[in-house]
């Protein structure tokens, strides 16, 4: 048989899976079958019996819509996913889903669709791979060792994050990352010229990339020396331009953007069948296709020379070996949390909670050598470097700390390509309003379940001067709507360690810890009150006689509701006020504590400094809310929260309303 042969069957396994499904986007997979027969028969070192084997390298589908050519790879290669699962492309419970889930599909590396964010968390395993080679290997120890292999189209390259994450990829120098660029030149719409005209070669020359250029797609001589000279490259990360026709074989609808998302519908297929001289009938594969895709027994012996290489590297670094264990274990030194849950003992100065945050990482810093991230471009303001911090370069990998620069898409789906790539905490940075830059790959974070940590300062109206373009309002309301999210909202230095506690510990999704810039008392609280802290929601302040109001806030109201509290006490008003950090932890506890700390009462108020919608379901009809309805105004912070009315006095009269307004109702 001819190369064609073995890659024709990726291509009729896509065909006939969309045909099936009567949905999907065989045009990609058509196009790029000839490039992934290369790499995946000749290059790509993997273990199909073992998808997770450590020293892997790293396959992308960023141009996530063309599935099937994933699907159909793992298939022909050996992994466990059979023809049945193709078969069944895009239907309910399937591990073949319309794009690639990381945690449903075997050998799938990462959830792969929005474009360009594949692309992204490619940046983000090399990253990781380099930096885990300079900590870990040692003379004639090359434990760490892999490439990283990256498939993007147009829409990828379209996308503003490639931009942003190829920017740094070259920065950095990731030699071992290699990303083939499908030069089909053709998008949903049309001719991509409608819209994308630049010259992509002196574009990444310009981020410091090899650029191999004007590479045939479809002659396997020409993929076959690109691919060799992109491992040769070891200083810079590699683009293959590689020209491709969308469709390939179709003989009425290659080179269209009417083969990119559509089926071919039978008679088409009947027909490109024919132009490729493919006589088996639907998911019908030869044995002599299957023997020359299967990569099992040369995985199982790639995986069984490193194991003898890490048996040696045992003897040689025993505790070089049991670190890198228990960092892929995820398991957490144990004194972390001891730290942290007596971190705020003694402390009695007025401190930001983004000052708490760094004095945090002061102390647990040293014991979590895995944890890595960064900042973008806002490293004195959001205080995540720490003194034991240590910054990559190209020069020297071995700090821990990345330089984003104004990155904040990028950034984000580069943590989440390191924590994938495993062995590794992350955590990203930037002012919490500039979240919004960030939410795509934040709601990946959650999508796929990472226990990505996001550290959002400069939380509310209170930062002040900067304005309304700097001050959130809605940010908190739209990180809590995130399903698997964890939105932690501080009010001094003991909430804020127990809210990296909480992140460090979790294992199931993404955390955000919201920190202010203006300054905060530390809260006084019992021993009873510092451990309720935990369930997300806890009473910090009761008269203990009678309750005629509850107050319910977190982060930097809360000190003024507990003001406002004490005072009303002198009127025979006497209030509860409960600090709920993070809601949703809070919604997890049982029914019966939730309703021990929150009562069964008309006059409930909820007061934050921001848009207000989620604090209905505590409130109910009879309560009320001071919250944020508009978007903030530049002033000092103080005059702000004033001019908004988060002021003791004003939360004492929105409460005293509140209870003479239900009286009446009575």
């Amino acid at each position: 048989m001819k190369a064609i042969d073995y890659a024709n069957a990726v291509r009729f396994l896509s065909i006939d899976a969309v045909e099936k499904a009567n949905s999907g986007h065989p045009g990609a997979p058509m196009g790029m079958a000839d490039i992934a027969y290369i790499l995946w028969t000749k290059y790509l070192k993997h273990n199909p019996k073992n998808p997770t084997w450590f020293n892997r390298d790293r396959f992308v589908l960023s141009n996530g819509h063309g599935s099937m050519l994933l699907y159909s790879l793992l298939h022909l290669s050996g992994y466990k996913l059979t023809i049945n699962d193709i078969k069944n492309f895009r239907q309910l419970n399937s591990i073949t889903p319309g794009h690639p889930e990381c945690d449903l599909t075997p050998g799938v590396e990462t959830t792969t669709g929005p474009l360009g964010q594949g692309l992204a968390n490619g940046v983000g395993m090399a990253i990781a791979e380099k930096s885990l080679a300079a900590e870990f290997n040692r003379p004639k120890f090359n434990i760490v060792d892999h490439m990283t292999y990256v498939f993007a189209g147009d829409g990828c390259m379209m996308e503003g994050i490639s931009h942003e994450a190829c920017s740094l990829a070259g920065t950095l120098g990731l030699g071992k990352l290699v990303v083939f660029y499908d030069m089909n030149n053709i998008s949903i719409d049309g001719d991509t010229s409608l819209a994308y005209t630049e010259n992509i070669k002196k574009r990444f020359t310009s981020y410091n990339w090899n650029v191999i250029g004007d590479i045939d797609g479809h002659n396997f001589s020409e993929i076959e020396k690109s691919i060799k000279d992109s491992i040769k490259q070891n200083t810079k990360p590699t683009l293959i331009c590689m020209k491709t026709k969308i469709g390939f074989g179709s003989p009425n609808k290659e080179g269209t953007s009417s083969v990119h998302g559509a089926p071919l519908g039978d008679e088409e297929s009947k027909l490109t069948r024919d132009a490729l001289g493919w006589t088996h009938q639907p998911f019908k594969i030869p044995k002599e296709i299957y023997d020359e895709w299967n990569c099992e027994t040369k995985g199982m012996e790639l995986e069984s020379n490193w194991k003898k290489l890490m048996s040696s590297y045992k003897s040689t670094y025993p505790e070089l070996h049991r670190e890198l264990n228990r960092r892929g274990s995820l398991k957490l030194n144990k004194k972390v949390s001891k730290i942290l849950s007596t971190i705020s003992k003694d402390k009695n100065t007025a401190l930001a909670t983004r000052k708490c945050s760094q004095i945090v990482l002061e102390n647990i810093g040293r014991f979590i050598p895995e944890l890595i991230g960064g900042s973008a471009d806002l490293k004195e303001s959001n205080l995540t470097f720490w003194s034991g911090s240590k910054a990559i370069s190209n020069k020297d990998f071995s700090g821990k700390y990345i330089h984003y620069g104004v990155r904040e898409f990028a950034m984000s789906a580069i943590n989440n390509g390191i924590f994938l790539h495993g062995h590794f905490r992350v955590y990203a940075s930037t002012f919490l309003i500039f979240s919004e830059y960030a939410k795509n790959a934040i709601r990946m974070s959650s999508l796929m379940h990472l226990p990505a940590l996001y550290i959002f300062t400069h939380d509310s109206i209170g930062l002040g001067e900067d304005g309304p373009t700097h001050q959130s309002v809605e940010q908190l309301c739209s990180l809590r709507l995130l399903p698997k999210m964890h939105v932690w909202r501080p009010a001094d230095l003991h909430e804020t360690a127990l809210a990296w506690d909480f992140a460090l510990s979790k294992s199931d999704g993404p955390t955000s810890i919201i920190l202010s810039r203006q300054k905060l008392p530390q809260i006084n609280r019992s021993a009873t009150q510092a451990k309720a802290v935990s369930k997300g929601g806890y009473i910090v302040y009761d008269n203990r006689k009678k309750i005629d109001a509850v107050i319910i806030s977190s982060g930097s109201e809360l000190h003024l509701c507990i003001d406002a509290a004490e005072r009303m006490k002198n009127q025979n008003i006497f209030v509860r006020v409960v600090s709920i950090p993070c809601i949703e932890l809070f919604m997890e506890q049982s029914k019966s504590y939730q309703d021990k700390i929150i009562p069964n009462i008309d006059n409930i108020i909820a007061v934050e400094a921001g848009i207000g919608d989620c604090w209905d379901k505590f409130v109910g009809k009879s309560g009320d809310k001071l919250v944020m309805t508009s978007f903030g105004l530049s002033a000092p912070g103080n005059q702000v929260m004033e001019h908004f009315g988060f002021s003791v006095k004003n939360i004492i009269k929105k409460t005293m309303n509140l209870v003479k307004r239900n009286r009446k109702k009575k």
